[in-house]
């Protein structure tokens, strides 16, 4: 554990989800791969439909409304709706047919093989503190075991714009009833996590990815209040 500004008194904590408590880049991977075949086995229509038409449709969609970024899911079912608008099915088929492939999506997205010391370090911390997840992505902790450990998620989208936009974590300090620099948020990205934290005036942990240095990161904007390399680290505050 590495300490680069004061911390104050600590009431309660915030967590990134994906890279953070899990590593994601797997997961996400095979969702993407499972769920391009779904889609491409749906309708004989959409057999020849790419990853790459999905992605060109995705900033389409961006460019058009700017704001959909903010809810990965609800741009990426809208997505998958307009490609198979595109090929030809009716309205009301292609959203019976998004529908179903966010349900497919939603299946792949929570097979997270979460570590034992995960698990172990939020029990900890819970017996403490409330916690509270904090994502701008679309996991369901309650479908890979650690719902229990949080007071309430807060999604981008359905609970404001993505981090580091500070909605999320106001929302987070108003309904803890506690003051933003009482809360240590912790997550992997020092743009999203660390700088949007310390904005909004909350304290940041940031646990660095494997091999990531924060002398030579291009995003690290803003020191954060500690740096940690394992998640079990937080329990040396208790």
């Amino acid at each position: 554990m590495r300490f680069y500004r004061p911390t104050g008194p600590i009431s309660a904590l915030t967590f990134d989800l994906d890279d953070t408590l899990y590593d994601n880049r797997q997961v996400i991977l095979r969702t993407e791969q499972e769920s391009l075949r779904f889609v491409q086995g749906y309708h004989p229509s959409l057999n020849a439909l790419e990853s790459t038409d999905l992605h060109r449709i995705r900033q389409s969609l961006r460019e058009t409304e700017p704001e959909i970024y903010h809810d990965v899911t609800e741009w990426r079912r809208r997505a998958v709706e307009r490609a198979m608008l595109d090929m030809g099915l009716t309205a009301d088929e292609a959203t019976a047919g998004a529908e179903a492939a966010m349900h497919h999506f939603a299946k792949w997205r929570s097979r997270i093989d979460v570590p034992p010391e995960t698990h172990e370090t939020l029990a900890k911390l819970a017996e403490k503190w409330p916690l509270v997840a904090i994502t701008n992505g679309n996991a369901q902790p309650a479908l890979f075991g650690l719902n229990d450990y949080f007071k309430f998620v807060l999604r981008a989208g359905p609970d404001g714009r993505s981090k580091p936009f500070n909605d999320m974590y106001h929302l987070a300090a108003e309904r803890l009833d506690v003051p933003l620099g009482e809360i240590l948020h912790v997550g992997d990205d020092l743009t999203t996590d660390v700088a949007g934290a310390i904005r909004c005036g909350m304290q940041a942990c940031w646990i660095k990815p494997e091999g990531a240095d924060l002398l030579t990161a291009n995003d690290s904007r803003l020191l954060p209040h500690l740096e940690i390399s394992r998640l079990a680290s937080l329990t040396t505050l208790i």
